[in-house]
This record gives C-alpha cells, sequence and structure tokens, in this order.
C-alpha cells in the first residue's frame, strides 16, 4: 500500500531561527513564572549544606558565657550594634544551667539572668539564636577551646569577658571582642588641663582626697576635696592613668 500521507517541508533556516528564539523566550517565562516547579542545583547543594553543617549564616556572634552572665552586651544587641545569628554552644549553655542552680546567691541571680535574656534575644525580632551542639571530636575539651574551634570552624565572632579567652582567640586567629574593652573605649575622653563639674561622693586611700564619678563611672580622685563630701565642685584634670580596670583621673580644685 502506498503511504498517503504528505511529509511537511523542513523550515528554512529563518524560520528555524524564529522558531528557536521563540521556544527559548517561552521557557524563560515559564521559569520566572512557576519557579517553584523547576529546582533549582543551587538551592538544593544550600540546603543539603544547611541540614550538615546546622550553621551557614555569615560572619555569626559566638557568646560566651561570662558576656551573658554580665548581661551588658543584650542592652548593645538592643540598640543595633550586632544584628544577625548568634550562637550558643550546648556546653555554654549547660554551663549557664550550672551556674543558675549554684547555691551561691550571686551566681544563681546572674546565671537565671542570662538565660533569661538570652531567652529575650530569641524571642526578639531581627535576630537569630541557634543552640548548637558539641562535636564528637571536641566533647572531651575545656569549654574555652570549643568556643574558639566552633568560631573559627564557622567563621565567627567571639563576645566574652574573659581577657585570658581573648587573648586565646587572638592566637588562634579568631576575633574576640572584650565587652569591659568596648566598655572602656566609649568612655568620656578628658585631657590634663580640663575644667569639669564634679560631686565628691566618698573620701579617696589618701585623708586629702575626695573621689567623683563622671556619668560614664570613670573614677576621678580630687587633691585636697576630702571636707567636700556631699557637695559640688569645679575641678581641672591634672593626670590621667590608664589601668587595666579602666583610665582614672586626677584632678585639683579650682
Amino acid at each position: 500500500m502506498k503511504n498517503n500521507r504528505k511529509t511537511l517541508p523542513e523550515p528554512k533556516l529563518p524560520q528555524r531561527r524564529f522558531i528557536n528564539i521563540l521556544a527559548e523566550e517561552v521557557a524563560k517565562t515559564l521559569v520566572e513564572r512557576l519557579p517553584g516547579l523547576i529546582p533549582h542545583p543551587k538551592n538544593k547543594n544550600r540546603n543539603s549544606k544547611k541540614k550538615i553543617r546546622g550553621l551557614t549564616e555569615k560572619n555569626p556572634i559566638f557568646l560566651d558565657t561570662s558576656a551573658i552572665i554580665d548581661g551588658r552586651i543584650f542592652d548593645v544587641i538592643a540598640l543595633g550594634v550586632f544584628t544577625g545569628t548568634f550562637v550558643v554552644l550546648e556546653s555554654i549553655l549547660l554551663e549557664l544551667k550550672h551556674i543558675a542552680d549554684s547555691q551561691d546567691m550571686v551566681k544563681r541571680v546572674r546565671g537565671r539572668k542570662g538565660l533569661d535574656l538570652l531567652e529575650s534575644l530569641k524571642k526578639g525580632r531581627g535576630n537569630r539564636v541557634i543552640v548548637l551542639p558539641d562535636t564528637e571530636n571536641i566533647k572531651n575539651r575545656e569549654v574555652d577551646e570549643k568556643l574558639i574551634n566552633a568560631a573559627r570552624n564557622h567563621k565567627g565572632r567571639v563576645i566574652t569577658c574573659d581577657y585570658n579567652l581573648e587573648k586565646k582567640a587572638a592566637i588562634s586567629g579568631v576575633l574576640a571582642i572584650n565587652v569591659n574593652t568596648l566598655a572602656n573605649s566609649l568612655k568620656i575622653t578628658a585631657v590634663p588641663g580640663e575644667a569639669l563639674h564634679i560631686g565628691i561622693l566618698h573620701k579617696g586611700k589618701e585623708i586629702t582626697q575626695g573621689v567623683g564619678y563622671l556619668d560614664d563611672g570613670t573614677m576621678l580622685v580630687v587633691e585636697n576635696a576630702s571636707e567636700d563630701l556631699g557637695h559640688t565642685v569645679d575641678v581641672v584634670v591634672s593626670r590621667i592613668i590608664q589601668t587595666t580596670a579602666g583610665r582614672i583621673l586626677f584632678a585639683k580644685k579650682i
């Protein structure tokens, strides 16, 4: 039998180009309008990575026990100075719980306050709090070592009030921000010869000295001001001493 079907003529070159262009445009439109129907390989890899590592955010901030129980860092976070993902290691959370259950009343209050502040941070908007479990290969290490190791592996920063931890982190190539250093950096800067108006609150180490404080808590020792307790006097700064606890100003009455 003869085949009566007619074979369609093959499109000419200009027609084929037009069909190809039209097909590409249709495909682009589908991808833009229906992205959920077409899996994206990059997104798939990203999700897999997140499940494996548990933490893929850039520059996470690791909170140390000392910074949490100190509490001041949460006020700084509330101002928006630090934002993003905050990480608490499982071992640090356990350390906080032990402090909160301590027989020492001061430690117990600080531990419970730290847990409450963490909970408030977790419930707040704009930031994320993650509890990161300890990995098998570091479970038997010290808490400081675990913290530095985790921050280095996840390319994060550490916030602490511990001077020794700050130095250990620096040696390991991890940026550690000491809350005490931050607080001292924000204190009022005074220079010798500057005049101040200060209230004398108590006597100094020497009998003739009177002591007052600036608004930021900086101690100011005034010579020959022991008899001015409870009064406000005009003074001029004579010298400044830098200590590990901060700056101390010395002044003379005008």
